[in-house]
């Protein structure tokens, strides 16, 4: 009896599924500076710190800045994506209640799930693209007086997502 107590109880740990989370390949974002300001342009600087890139250009029209960031999301945003619970024309809708403007598109980020918004913010304009795999979230976050700059930075600075989220 005992021993079936035993065998019961350790069924009760079995993981739920046998998919292991993976997580971001890097958390190394400071290796990856001088490479983004490369893809931003000539006159781009950076400042780094523990998981986070701040990239900015103070001799550039419309004065760009873009940060970028790691951090955990553990809401449940990312198995509702997954799922198909959270659907991108309802994120889509969720962004242009906060503000009509608002643009969201998904992000091609497998294994992990993403989207990008573009957005005004009074005379700034802003693009932000949020990327998470296992908990992890990738942000990255891009201002400009030109709603279109803003955009291409942050789409640009996606180019670096499958190095940080891996395969």
């Amino acid at each position: 009896m005992t021993l079936r107590i035993l065998f019961a109880a350790a069924l009760l740990f079995l993981p739920t599924t046998f998919v292991s989370a993976q997580g971001f390949a890097t958390r190394d974002l400071a290796s990856l500076a001088k490479d983004m300001e490369r893809v931003l342009g000539p006159h781009f600087i950076s400042r780094t710190e523990d998981g986070q890139v701040a990239l900015s250009c103070l001799s550039c029209p419309s004065s760009p800045i873009v940060g970028v960031a790691l951090g955990r999301q553990n809401d449940g945003t990312e198995q509702r994506v997954r799922e198909g619970k959270t659907t991108i024309q309802q994120l889509r809708a969720q962004c242009r209640a906060r503000d009509p403007s608002c643009e969201l598109t998904a992000l091609n980020v497998a294994p992990a799930v993403g989207w990008i918004t573009s957005y005004r913010m009074g005379s700034m304009a802003g693009a932000t693209a949020v990327i998470i795999r296992d908990g992890d979230v990738l942000t990255i976050r891009s201002l400009s007086e030109d709603p279109a700059i803003a955009r291409a930075n942050a789409v640009k600075m996606t180019s670096f997502a499958h190095q940080i989220i891996g395969k």
